[in-house]
C-alpha cells in the first residue's frame, strides 16, 4: 500500500518483528531509522538491506531505558530528519519466570524496557507530530498483555500498560491529526521463542485455531497498513493479531 514519502522510526529494529517491520515501511518508499541499543552484525545487516531499498535511511543506537540516552539519540534524528511523522515502539524484552521466584531485577528491566522505553522515545517525537499536524504511533503489546500467560506477570504487566496507553494517548493527540493503536500479537516465529520447550510450543499451537505461528512479515503488514492514509479512522485500538488464539 503505497503511501507519500514518511519518516519512520522504528525501535528495537535489528531482529525479529521490529527488523520486518522496518523493512516493510523501506519497501513502501518511506525513509526508515532504525535503532539499536548498539551496533551488532544484525544491526548492520537490516540496515544495509533498508539502505538498498531507501537509500537516505539510517541508524541510531542508544540505551531505552536511560532517559538522557533517549534524549541525545532523538536528538540526533530530529537534526538529521526535522522529524518523525510514524514512531513504531517496539523494542522489548522477556524475562520469563514464576511471579514467586521473580526478582525486583527481573520485574524492573521489563518494566524499563517495554513501558519506559516507550513513554521516553514518544515523549521525545510526539512534539514534533503536534507541530506538523500528523503523525502515526504505534505499540507492540502483545496477547500476553490482553489474557495473560504462565510465567510472564511482569511481560503481560508491561504489555497491558502499553494498551492503557495507547487508548489514553489516542484521546489526548486526536486533535492534532494523529493516531495511536497497538498492535497484539500472539505466538510469533522468533528468535523470542528459541527458548520454549518444544513440548510446550506444540501445546500451545494446538490452541490456534489456524495452528500455526504467525511470521513477522504478517505483523508488519498491520503496521503498514496502520500508518496509512486508509488507517485514519483508526485509533484508540488494541488490535489482535494471534490466529484466533483466545
Amino acid at each position: 500500500m503505497k503511501t507519500k514519502e514518511k519518516i519512520v522510526f522504528v525501535t528495537g529494529s535489528s531482529r525479529g518483528i521490529g527488523r520486518a517491520i522496518a523493512l516493510g515501511f523501506a519497501r513502501e518508499g518511506n525513509i526508515v531509522v532504525t535503532h539499536a541499543s548498539h551496533p551488532s552484525p544484525e544491526s548492520k545487516d537490516v540496515l544495509r538491506q533498508i539502505k538498498r531499498l531507501s537509500p537516505k535511511s539510517n541508524a541510531v543506537y542508544f540505551d531505552i531505558t536511560d532517559p538522557n540516552a533517549v534524549a541525545r539519540g532523538c536528538a540526533k534524528v530530529i537534526s538529521q530528519f526535522g522529524h518523525i511523522d510514524i514512531l513504531v515502539n517496539n523494542a522489548g524484552i522477556v524475562r520469563n519466570v514464576l511471579f514467586t521466584k521473580m526478582s525486583g531485577e527481573d520485574w524492573d528491566i521489563v518494566m524499563k524496557t517495554n513501558v519506559y522505553g516507550a513513554f521516553f522515545v514518544t515523549k521525545q517525537l510526539l512534539p514534533g507530530m503536534i507541530a506538523s499536524g500528523w503523525g502515526r504511533i504505534i505499540f507492540l503489546s502483545s496477547i500476553s498483555g490482553q489474557r495473560g500467560d504462565f510465567g510472564q506477570t511482569n511481560y503481560s504487566a508491561s504489555k497491558a500498560a502499553l494498551i492503557g496507553f495507547t487508548k489514553s494517548l489516542a484521546k489526548e493527540v486526536a486533535r492534532f491529526g494523529i493516531t495511536v493503536n497497538a498492535i497484539c500479537p500472539g505466538l510469533v516465529d522468533t528468535e523470542i521463542l528459541k527458548d520454549v520447550p518444544t513440548s510446550y510450543m506444540e501445546t500451545m499451537i494446538k490452541q490456534i485455531p489456524l495452528g500455526r505461528k504467525a511470521q513477522p512479515e504478517e505483523i508488519a503488514s498491520l503496521a503498514v497498513y496502520l500508518a496509512s492514509p486508509q488507517a485514519g479512522y483508526i485509533t484508540g485500538a488494541a488490535i489482535p493479531i494471534n490466529g484466533g488464539w483466545m
